[in-house]
């Protein structure tokens, strides 16, 4: 009876969303640096479920402010890595 609960319980549990890091590395190696430097600032808190915008311009802005990046540079940049980014939230 045990064992047919557990396997229950296992059968309803809801499995983890497993990101594609592999892929999204491999994209980010052919970014141009400006958004390779977006994506590196941003890949630490972009989870499954994750609103990449959001962590995009968390990782942008202060690249910004700190003279790293122009705000026309900048938002290119972002795109490019979202594009990446994404694959992280599969």
């Amino acid at each position: 009876m045990t064992s047919r609960v557990l396997a229950v319980l296992l059968a309803l549990a809801p499995l983890p969303v497993l990101a594609d890091a592999p892929a999204a590395d491999g994209c980010a190696a052919t970014l141009p640096a400006d958004a390779r430097m977006i994506y590196d600032a941003a890949r630490p808190n972009v989870k499954p479920g994750a609103n990449v915008e959001d962590e995009l311009k968390a990782a942008a802005r202060p690249l910004v402010m700190g003279g790293k990046l122009s705000r026309s540079e900048a938002r290119p940049a972002a795109e490019a890595a979202g594009k990446c980014l994404v694959m992280l939230t599969r």
